[in-house]
């Protein structure tokens, strides 16, 4: 019988729990025998008299191999749950997180193996994904004993990754594995007191969940200067949940925003196309051809006025745009579907951006501190196009925003008065669409009802 012994061999640190268990390794009958008679000749030094010692080598060698009784040392069962384990586990993976500017061969090197093992797990059928990589993202690598790589996982998320396997003939083999978070419904109600985001903090709102909802109402809504005190804020959204702890925000089903007395209510809907958007109760697309405000604000220092004082040249001259300051390096996006009409640099305008929108409208963008986009580029709303600066005619950092109408400048804050309507849901699309909401309207009205209730109470 073989000889039987605990898997001891050493490990390298860095490493996650989801390896090979270790395995009772079996040695062979000759290295059996050998240690066998090792054994024997230790007892043999430690008997009293030579002739002792003699009797127990001659009964040794008159003894059959077959007859001497196995040395067997019994694996005990692991406890998975011990910090030895999760220790021994770790140490056969180590990982690497990708950063800015990172490539394969970079984190390969990093982590102590060649470009030809690059190239060994990119051939694979699924290889080409791995080179999508994003910075934050990590690449787990997994190898023998003697630094053969064994496996690499590409983990994009908590909910996917993808392993690429060595097989028995040296090729990598790749699979994908995705989870699926519990979806959990959430509700908030807030008050405007100074700022929508700094509402939307005291409602324990996430910064993207506040953005989300600005981009919702972005077509209806100039959240520089529409919002006053006093204005509410209802919605109905999603948490993602992932072995009981929350992983992510989800999405905005419904919300509401009363604004001045006037209440805009959006709800989430999917057409029978497989298309997302968001639409009032009507069926109307919250979707306008243009967003009331192209920039992540912080306060609005000018507004639209045809006799202003220039403050550089004190002069007047007219002020045909609304001036939006911020911060240098502030995002700006497009305010519409269109084409990048001119891009350059000039005294008075700095860096700035023209778009015209069809045949009929046009939106300038001065004072960029960068431009993101060029001449003949087409853009969608809400794309990158450039981000706040203080280039040019300007006396502090500012987005100076203006829309012609058929080459007259408008006043960006009414304009979309005279804009072209929404869409809205077609015919046969309502009834569904009636259907879809019935609950989130039920839960909207039920919100609003007792944020009043809680107003009057006070």
């Amino acid at each position: 019988m073989p000889l039987l012994f605990k898997n001891t061999h050493s490990v390298r640190r860095g490493a996650s729990p989801q390896s090979d268990l270790p395995t009772p390794r079996v040695l062979p009958h000759w290295l059996a025998v050998a240690m066998a008679c090792a054994g024997v000749a230790l007892v043999t030094l430690a008997v009293s008299t030579p002739q002792e010692a003699a009797n127990l080598v001659e009964d040794a060698s008159t003894t059959s191999v077959d007859m001497l009784q196995p040395v067997v040392v019994t694996a005990q069962p692991l406890d998975l749950s011990s910090d030895e384990f999760q220790w021994a586990e770790r140490f056969q993976w180590s990982h690497q997180t990708v950063r800015n500017g990172d490539n394969l061969s970079l984190i390969f090197a990093r982590a102590g193996l060649t470009d030809r093992d690059v190239y060994e797990v990119s051939r694979t059928d699924n290889g080409r994904a791995l080179r999508k990589i994003y910075p934050g993202e990590t690449i787990g690598f997994k190898t023998s004993g003697d630094g053969q790589l064994m496996a690499v996982k590409h983990i994009e998320s908590r909910l996917r990754w993808t392993t690429y396997s060595r097989n028995d003939n040296g090729r990598y083999q790749a699979s994908v594995t995705e989870r699926t978070p519990e979806l959990r419904q959430q509700t908030a109600t807030m008050e405007i007191t100074s700022s929508l985001f700094l509402a939307g903090q005291s409602a324990g709102l996430s910064q993207r969940l506040i953005m989300d909802l600005a981009g919702i109402f972005g077509g209806v809504v100039d959240f520089a200067l529409d919002p006053r005190v006093g204005d509410t804020i209802e919605l109905v959204f999603e948490e993602k949940y992932l072995d009981g702890e929350k992983l992510e925000d989800g999405a905005i089903l419904a919300a509401a925003f009363t604004n001045k007395g006037e209440t805009f209510e959006a709800y989430r809907y999917t057409d029978s196309q497989g298309d997302i958007g968001y639409y009032n109760a009507e069926g109307v697309s919250m979707r306008k051809a243009f967003l009331r405000a192209p920039v992540d604000f912080t306060r609005v220092s000018s507004n639209f006025n045809p006799n202003r004082l220039h403050p550089i040249y004190k002069t007047k001259r007219p002020h045909r745009g609304t001036d939006y300051a911020a911060p240098t390096g502030t995002p700006v996006y497009a305010a519409g579907d269109g084409r990048v009409v001119e891009a350059g640099y000039t005294r008075a305008n700095g860096n700035y951006v023209f778009i015209q929108h069809g045949e009929s409208y046009k939106t300038h963008y001065l004072h960029l501190h960068k431009r993101q986009v060029k001449r003949g580029q087409r853009v969608k709303q809400g794309e990158l196009i450039g981000s706040v600066g203080s280039t040019g005619a300007a006396t502090g950092p500012h987005l100076h925003y203006e829309f012609l109408v058929n080459g007259v400048h408008r006043n960006p804050r009414t304009v979309h008065k005279i804009l072209p309507k929404a869409k809205s849901l077609p015919k046969t699309e309502l009834a569904r669409f009636q259907s879809h909401i019935q609950q989130p309207e039920q839960q909207l009205a039920a919100l609003q009802r007792n944020a009043k209730l809680a107003l009057s109470s006070e």
